[in-house]
């Protein structure tokens, strides 16, 4: 990996959600009253019981969870997540690697996570409930590399160059950071890692599904596969549309989603980066993307838009 050089890394500058920001996620939950929620309220009550008609549909529709996932304790998941994270940052910060807080690009991926952030709980997301006690951090590495990801326990790093190689603008931005926070509401992780759990334990343990017993001791030693994890396809579909749903509820246009792939695709017909090999691009997903659209872009209609637009690195 060949590193950039940034200024030593300020232990004391990691990130935090803002005082408003970790004030409007404890407020945001499903029956609360705020300006996102108040327009389903006020159409239930006129409807007084009816079922809603698809224009009332709130963002994207998602399937129930796999209860595979709870053959790994969410705990464990996100305690060798939150490890395995810390290394990585030690390891960046001795190679002068990691961006310090006041670093450009930095600051945009920041402000941007805290417009996403407060939307995690959407209702219609069927996030782990958990997500809503996280505690967010976001981090640039100098790297050349094309890569971001989001870990379990919302633990978020961009690599320098997938901001720089792509120049991306921060709509397709927000859909990167929007689609990796996906991955960790949904516990896809902890899915995959729960389906491999019940395959070396055997079928007959699936019984035991809501009585985890030793079951714990499978997670050990998982922080090592949470970055080289390779998603299914469905998965990659539900964080796309989650990543859309969340980007256009911050304000962030969900159209954004179809000219990244488009630059992913482009970027894959050389030496396709590293990002690809875990989120392979192709028509297809532009397509899913596109029939997805219909669905956000009343959200985004509807949202403040950011103050302030940063751009890609010069």
């Amino acid at each position: 990996m060949n590193h950039l050089p940034f200024a030593p890394f300020d232990p004391s500058a990691d990130y935090r959600p803002s005082a408003e920001t970790a004030a409007a996620l404890a407020r945001h939950r499903a029956g609360c009253r705020c300006a996102l929620h108040s327009r389903r309220l006020f159409t239930a009550g006129l409807l007084s019981g009816a079922a809603l008609p698809a224009l009332a549909q709130d963002g994207v529709t998602l399937d129930s969870q796999s209860k595979l996932a709870q053959l790994v304790p969410a705990e464990q998941v996100e305690a060798a997540a939150a490890q395995q994270y810390q290394q990585m940052l030690h390891e960046a910060a001795q190679q002068r690697a990691l961006a310090p807080a006041g670093h450009p690009q930095l600051v945009r991926l920041r402000a941007i996570a805290e417009r996403l952030i407060p939307y995690v709980t959407s209702p219609n997301l069927r996030s782990t409930p958990r997500a809503a006690q996280w505690n967010w951090e976001v981090n640039l590495i100098g790297s050349k590399e094309l890569n971001a990801f989001c870990m379990p326990g919302g633990k978020i790093a961009f690599y320098y160059g997938i901001l720089n190689e792509l120049q991306l603008n921060d709509d397709e931005v927000a859909q990167i950071m929007g689609h990796e926070m996906a991955h960790a509401l949904r516990e896809h992780a902890r899915e995959r890692l729960g389906k491999t759990t019940a395959t070396r334990l055997g079928a007959n343990l699936l019984s035991s599904l809501f009585g985890l017993g030793n079951l714990g001791d499978a997670a050990l030693g998982i922080g090592a596969q949470l970055l080289t994890l390779r998603f299914s396809r469905e998965d990659e579909s539900e964080a796309d549309k989650v990543g859309l749903d969340l980007a256009a509820r911050a304000g962030y246009d969900p159209r954004a989603g179809v000219t990244l792939w488009e630059k992913m695709a482009t970027a894959s017909r050389g030496n396709p980066p590293q990002f690809l090999s875990t989120h392979p691009s192709g028509p297809s997903r532009i397509r899913e993307i596109q029939s997805n659209l219909p669905a956000v872009e009343p959200l985004y209609r509807r949202a403040p838009k950011p103050p302030r637009h940063f751009g890609p690195p010069r």
